[in-house]
C-alpha cells in the first residue's frame, strides 16, 4: 500500500493536478541519476532531475501474485547524462529505477510509485528503450547447483581452486591491428595452444578503452601473432599499441578440467551422470553392455 501525504492528496482531489514522473537510477557503480519529463529541472529526494531529456515512460502492467509485472522507458541519449558508451560497456546494467510521482510545485510533496531494475537496453538513432522488471524477477532466477555434465564453476574463482596468475594461464600482450567487427590480432600469446584462450578474459590496461574487460570467443592463429574474437565490442576504441591481459579459458568438460589444469577432484558437474540417450535406449539381443557392470570404462 502506498501513502500519500495529506497535502498531495487533497492536490488530486482537486481534478487538475500538477504531477510530474521522475526517474531516479541507482547503477551498480553508485552513480545516481534523475530524470523528468516536466518542462523543467526538478530535485526529488535530494537528486536532481534533469528535463529536456525526452524521458517517457509507458504504463507498466502489475500483476497479482508472484508474477513478473514490467514496463518500459524511453528517452535520448545525451552526452552530459545518459551516454551510448556508458551503456555499451554494461554500466547501467541491472540499475535500480525508483519512479516518482511529484508535485512540480511543490517538489516536496511526492509519492514513491514502484521500484524496477533495468532489463534489455536497445539503442538507436541517438536514443533508447529499456525494459524495467518488478523486483519479482529474482523469485525466478535460477539458484543451487543443477545435476549437468559441466561443470558449474567459474575457472579460478573458490570452487574452482585454478591459479590463473601462473605463468602459463595469462600473459601481457600488444594489440598490433584491430578488424572492422572487434576482432583483435595481438603479439605475446605464441605459447597458448590453439583453443587454450576461448573461453578466456581479455582486460584492456591502456588506451581509451582501459579497464574494460570481456570474454574471448574464439582464438586462431594469425599471420603476425594470435586472433582473438570478443563476445562484446569495447565502449571505446581499442587501437594497435594497446597493451591487453589475457587469462586461459575453460569449456567445462571433465576431460579438460583433468588434463590441462590437473584439477578434477575440483570438478563441479556430473560427467558420469547418463545422458537422455542412455534413458531412452532399449536392450538389443546380443548387444554388450547390459550385464549390471560399471557403464564408464
Amino acid at each position: 500500500m502506498r501513502t500519500i501525504p495529506s497535502a498531495l492528496q487533497t492536490k488530486l482531489d482537486q481534478g487538475a493536478t500538477t504531477l510530474a514522473t521522475c526517474w531516479i537510477l541507482r547503477r551498480r557503480d553508485g552513480l545516481v541519476q534523475g530524470f523528468t519529463d516536466h518542462d523543467d529541472d526538478l530535485v526529488c529526494q535530494d537528486v536532481p532531475c534533469l528535463a529536456m531529456t525526452g524521458f517517457d515512460g509507458a504504463a507498466a502492467a502489475e500483476k497479482l501474485g508472484f508474477a513478473i509485472s514490467g514496463g518500459e522507458i524511453s528517452g535520448a541519449l545525451v552526452a552530459d547524462s545518459l551516454t551510448e558508451a556508458d551503456i555499451a560497456a554494461g554500466r547501467y546494467d541491472g540499475a535500480i529505477v525508483e519512479i516518482h510521482w511529484v508535485d512540480w510545485s511543490e517538489p516536496e510533496l511526492l509519492v514513491l510509485l514502484r521500484v524496477m531494475t533495468l532489463g534489455e537496453i536497445t539503442r538507436e538513432s541517438g536514443a533508447f528503450k529499456a525494459e524495467l522488471r518488478s523486483l519479482a524477477q529474482a523469485l525466478d532466477v535460477e539458484r543451487g547447483r543443477l545435476y549437468t555434465p559441466g561443470c558449474s564453476a567459474d575457472l579460478g574463482d573458490a570452487r574452482c581452486g585454478v591459479d590463473l596468475a601462473a605463468a602459463d594461464r595469462r600473459a601481457t600482450a600488444t594489440v598490433l591491428a584491430v578488424e572492422a567487427t572487434g576482432a583483435l590480432v595481438c603479439s605475446g600469446l605464441g605459447d597458448f595452444v590453439s583453443d587454450a584462450l576461448n573461453g578466456g578474459r581479455l582486460l584492456v590496461e591502456t588506451g581509451a578503452a582501459a579497464g574494460f574487460s570481456v570474454e574471448i570467443a574464439a582464438q586462431a592463429i594469425a599471420a603476425d601473432g594470435v586472433w582473438l574474437a570478443l563476445w562484446q565490442t569495447p565502449p571505446e576504441p581499442i587501437v594497435p599499441g594497446d597493451s591487453v591481459a589475457v587469462t586461459v579459458g575453460c569449456d567445462k568438460r571433465f576431460a579438460t578440467c583433468r588434463d590441462r589444469f590437473a584439477n578434477a577432484l575440483n570438478f563441479r558437474g556430473f560427467p558420469h551422470m547418463p545422458g537422455i540417450d542412455r534413458i531412452v535406449s532399449v536392450p538389443l539381443a546380443g548387444e554388450a553392455g547390459h550385464d549390471g557392470s560399471s557403464l564408464q570404462a
